[in-house]
């Protein structure tokens, strides 16, 4: 049975020395087995579909990079129900009227009481948080220039994470849907 799969890289193209051409990670996908690959902006997110396991999916491409490209990244997978999900948990409704001040982190696996408790609410006002399963939701009314939620994010240690907006969020959905 064939799925299809969001795949998002952490850290690429971000500036600095972590480029990745969309057209590289397009060709590894493909060489990977995989099949309707795309990309989704030049920020490190693709769609493929694939009969494999999702995790299998991942650890492979974080392989392919770190062989091909010598970039060492984790690589978050969700499918295209996952992503549905995703979109339907969203606890903030202002999301859709100003997607770039939202967003999404994508984590490995859920963070502990101990990694929620360094995301301190009162420290990082008027940015808020919820946590749900291997999300958190972000409501980042000043931008993620200036954020110090954005930043208390970064600094939780122990789970590999990755963030996009909520414009990005609503395309992925829709590409795996």
């Amino acid at each position: 049975m064939s799925n299809r799969l969001a795949l998002l890289l952490r850290g690429v193209n971000l500036g600095g020395s972590r480029k990745l051409a969309m057209a590289d990670l397009r060709s590894m996908l493909t060489e990977l087995g995989h099949t309707d690959v795309t990309t989704i902006l030049a920020s490190g997110q693709a769609v493929v579909t694939t009969s494999r396991d999702p995790l299998e999916v991942a650890a492979e491409l974080e392989a392919r990079l770190l062989a091909e490209a010598g970039l060492r990244t984790e690589v978050m997978v969700r499918t295209g129900p996952e992503m549905a999900g995703v979109v339907a948990a969203n606890p903030f409704p202002t999301a859709d009227a100003d997607g770039s001040r939202h967003a999404v982190v994508f984590l490995r696996g859920a963070l502990n009481q101990e990694q929620l408790a360094k995301l301190d609410p009162a420290a990082c006002t008027p940015d808020e948080y919820v946590a749900h399963g291997t999300e958190l939701y972000l409501r980042l009314p000043n931008g993620f220039a200036d954020s110090k939620l954005a930043i208390a994010v970064g600094k939780v240690k122990g789970v590999p994470a990755t963030t996009r907006n909520w414009n990005t969020v609503k395309k992925l959905a829709a590409s795996t849907a």
